[in-house]
């Protein structure tokens, strides 16, 4: 009889060991599911570092390809700027001998303008006197130009020459102007038509035409002319104005003077 509830407590409690292992094998279960989603999360999170730093190391390398191009372009540019300074500095070093070479020519020429201003300023003194104030004029800013430092030697010895070229030209030109001369030699001067031919023949006529005279080269006074040439000389102004064509003209020519 009291094997019966013996069995069934045996039954009972290998049930309840059963139910007891199936529990603890359960919550194992359990913690390693856990354990796995944490190291699954944990790699996820690690996967997502690594992928970041992945792009910020490209990033960076992109930077630093980026940055080593403009140390290329900036070792190519200070390379050309030595260049340019070197070559520089070899045009200064010319200049500077160009200088000082230019200043040892301007010594040297200086008294030679000088001496030309002196000639020219002869020249003119003996020369038949047309324009005699205009031309003398001229000499006096030549020599003001000659003190001034705001011309160079190269300029002031241009202004010389320009004026010697006009002093030539006036061999070769026929001109007529009006001035004021001193025809009777009394210190009066009279206003009249002047007639230059070149340096050969330097003639007056009075206003009226009343009269007519040249330059003595020979006395260095004026001469009056007689009635003969009063229509030659009134040609020749009407020739020079260019309110007559070009004609042959009878002009009192001085005879240089014979030597003794």
């Amino acid at each position: 009889m009291n094997k019966q509830p013996l069995k069934a407590l045996a039954l009972f409690a290998v049930l309840a060991g059963s139910l007891t292992v199936s529990t603890v094998q359960a919550a194992e279960v359990s913690d390693v599911l856990k354990a796995g989603a944490v190291k699954v999360q944990a790699a996820k999170s690690a996967q997502t570092k690594v992928d970041r730093i992945a792009d910020q190391t490209d990033g960076l390398l992109q930077e630093f390809k980026q940055v080593n191009k403009q140390i290329e372009s900036l070792r190519v540019y200070n390379s050309q700027l030595e260049r340019q300074i070197d070559s520089q500095k070899q045009m200064m070093a010319e200049l500077k001998e160009s200088i000082e070479n230019a200043t040892i020519i301007e010594r040297g020429i200086s008294p030679l303008m000088i001496s030309m201003l002196n000639a020219l300023e002869d020249f003119i003194a003996l020369d038949v006197p047309f324009k005699k104030e205009q031309r003398s004029e001229a000499i006096a800013a030549l020599y003001v130009n000659m003190d001034s430092a705001k011309f160079s030697a190269a300029e002031k010895f241009r202004q010389i020459l320009e004026v010697y070229d006009i002093e030539s030209e006036y061999s070769l030109s026929l001109e007529s102007y009006r001035d004021l001369v001193d025809i009777n030699a009394d210190g009066s001067e009279v206003e009249v038509e002047m007639l230059r031919v070149g340096r050969v023949a330097l003639m007056y006529q009075t206003k009226d035409k009343s009269q007519t005279g040249a330059w003595n080269k020979n006395t260095g006074s004026w001469e009056t002319l007689g009635s003969e040439y009063r229509r030659a000389v009134d040609q020749g102004i009407r020739i020079a104005k260019k309110l007559s064509p070009q004609d042959v003209m009878q002009m009192p020519i001085t005879a240089p003077e014979t030597a003794q």
